[in-house]
């Protein structure tokens, strides 16, 4: 099958010429596992810190994000069958979805939205995933409630930025506060539905007082914390919450202590690289983010179509991701 994957540790700080097209097995479905046949895919920053990482001797397939068609399921599988088509994270200590058959455990996968093509639905299972646990799981903010509650999304044009905020302006009555810094980025933040939208390339306690803000009860830094850090505890109710993605070198922890702040981090892959006993709710989860795309509750997050998925295009991908100035997702669709 045809694949495409990191080849070569990284030098001098890159190695995206590393990503190569390669010829590999297919591979062959057992257990709980599906074999699908990959549509579409999405690139996340969790590619290029993977692929940037990179030291081994053996090729990898790099993708956490993709569309396809079940074509053979393993024994213990009950949830799929061939034909279905589904869309899934995939786990981060396997094979990924650069590549025309990939191997995925059916309790983190679903069937994907019915409303939309695979490229706008390729865009949404790693985001929304992260994006509704620390919602809901890691800030506990509940479901049609926490009126009154103020979030904000620190980078809430980029790709888990993007689904965080539809999914707390249309499932909760919390106030959300995104943060984007140029003018594509921000217009972008407001259609998504953010009651404000801020600068955080400015002072952010200033940014909330201009819109007249004086604290906020949870945040969500998706980029950036350790630039930010002492600014949104100052932000931050006492007793507030705090959650994060990206991965600060440090952060000192006792600075919470006086407002009694609580600490959370969200990584998605948890579930399947533990095969954690509740593994099968993301499943579930992906499930309901399907009827909800179905329903027009939520809208794909889809940035750039990058074309056909092939080493010159996922290179292209990784390098506007590294620039940071990505807004939503980048796609790829075909082989």
């Amino acid at each position: 099958m045809k694949a495409i994957a990191i080849t070569r540790a990284a030098k001098d700080g890159s190695n995206i010429d590393a990503l190569q097209d390669i010829t590999l097995p297919k591979p062959v479905a057992q257990g709980h596992d599906i074999l699908v046949a990959v549509n579409a895919i999405s690139v996340n920053p969790v590619d290029t810190k993977v692929r940037s990482g990179f030291s081994s001797d053996t090729p990898r397939v790099l993708g956490w994000d993709a569309v396809g068609t079940v074509v053979e399921t393993g024994e213990a599988v009950t949830l799929f069958k061939p034909g279905d088509a589904v869309w899934y994270a995939g786990s981060l200590t396997r094979p990924g979805s650069n590549s025309e058959y990939q191997l995925v455990d059916e309790r983190i996968a679903a069937l994907k939205p019915q409303s939309v093509e695979n490229a706008a639905a390729a865009a949404l299972p790693l985001t929304a995933i992260t994006a509704w646990e620390m919602l809901f799981d890691r800030l506990g903010i509940q479901e049609n409630g926490s009126e009154g509650e103020v979030l904000l999304i620190v980078g809430a044009a980029g790709g888990v930025g993007s689904i965080l905020t539809q999914l707390a302006r249309r499932l909760t009555k919390v106030t959300v506060i995104g943060t984007a810094s140029r003018p594509e980025s921000q217009k972008w933040v407001t259609e998504l539905g953010a009651h404000h939208v801020i600068d955080h390339s400015k002072p952010l306690t200033e940014e909330l007082q201009r819109i007249g803000v004086k604290h906020v009860t949870h945040v969500a830094s998706l980029t950036n914390t350790e630039e930010h850090y002492a600014q949104l505890i100052e932000a931050l109710i006492p007793q507030g919450k705090f959650a994060l993605i990206d991965d600060p070198v440090a952060l000192d922890v006792r600075a919470l202590k006086a407002k009694s702040i609580s600490l959370h981090w969200e990584f998605m892959f948890t579930r399947s690289m533990f095969v954690t006993s509740d593994i099968i709710e993301q499943h579930n989860l992906l499930t309901r983010v399907a009827k909800l795309i179905d329903q027009g509750v939520l809208r794909t997050t889809l940035g750039e179509h990058y074309g056909t998925i092939n080493a010159d295009n996922l290179r292209r991908a990784h390098a506007l991701l590294e620039t940071g100035r990505a807004v939503g997702k980048i796609v790829l669709e075909g082989f």
